[in-house]
């Protein structure tokens, strides 16, 4: 189920880009986040009730943070390749893990990391899309972030009722840009691919991180949480046609085994609950 779920996130992504094309990264992520927020409002009813004053700004927060990290990671897949953007947004959650892991010695996961995205971009290669790695890297700092409010706002409301609350204010957040981009090109078949991709994330793969998360502790589901680098270039050598060098591949690999080993004293686990 968990590995499923990786599947679908990166499935959405990878199909995404199509969408792009068409309503620009802005107006895909808008789309994607408010037929993803009827769909939740659907099988979830808000519990607009149990809202506290000081509830108030952790979820308008972790909702902005939700939008702006979404954009910001279309944006990147649309200049650069999709196991990079995510290996390079994987940055993010790591860095999490390892500064409140409370040891220094954590901190040499993210540092592997970062060399693992060092081989994947191959800045010696002088054809690096500075502008994407950017993007990327305003995700990650996003999912980073993301993470640190859903704990906060976990405490409050069980996962599917938060979700319910957040993604539609991520899909006000985003319309300032999407619904721009977006304007002109809404028809019937647009709105059901978007549809489409808000079911595949993140509706479908919440679902299914909850029940495995039922069968496993939280080190061995974020351990194996951090295959998403490697899931994100095998779709996008499938659906994308990406396909990564020999040097990338390390990079890949190096990636996956930082966010493994990151898991080792985490009290929290990586990317759970990510709508990416």
């Amino acid at each position: 189920m968990a590995v499923t779920a990786m599947m679908s996130i990166q499935l959405s992504s990878a199909l995404s880009v199509g969408l792009i094309e068409e309503a620009g990264a802005g107006g895909t992520a808008w789309l994607r986040l408010s037929t993803g927020a009827l769909l939740l409002v659907l099988v979830a009813r808000p519990p607009l009730r149990s809202i506290r004053a000081e509830d108030v700004v952790p979820l308008l927060g972790l909702g902005a943070t939700t939008g702006l990290m979404t954009v910001a990671f279309l944006s990147a897949i649309d200049r650069i390749p999709l196991g990079t953007a995510v290996a390079i947004e994987f940055l993010g959650p790591l860095t999490v893990a390892a500064v409140r892991s409370g040891s220094l010695r954590m901190l040499v996961w993210p540092v592997l990391a970062l060399a693992g995205v060092v081989l994947l971009t191959e800045p010696w290669q002088g054809g690096a899309d500075v502008v994407g790695i950017g993007f990327a890297v305003s995700a990650g700092a996003g999912w980073g972030v993301y993470i640190l409010l859903t704990q906060k706002v976990g405490d409050r409301f069980s996962g599917i009722s938060a979700l319910s609350l957040t993604v539609p204010v991520a899909a006000v957040v985003t319309a300032v840009v999407g619904v721009p981009q977006a304007a002109g090109h809404l028809d019937g078949r647009v709105l059901l691919v978007a549809a489409g991709l808000a079911l595949l994330a993140p509706v479908l793969p919440f679902g299914l991180e909850m029940l495995a998360l039922r069968r496993m502790t939280p080190t061995a589901f974020g351990t194996l949480m951090a295959l998403e680098p490697a899931f994100g270039v095998l779709l996008g050598l499938i659906v994308l046609h990406q396909s990564p060098s020999v040097v990338q591949a390390a990079g890949i690999a190096l990636v996956v085994l930082a966010g493994a080993g990151a898991q080792r004293r985490s009290t929290r686990v990586i990317g759970a609950d990510v709508p990416a």
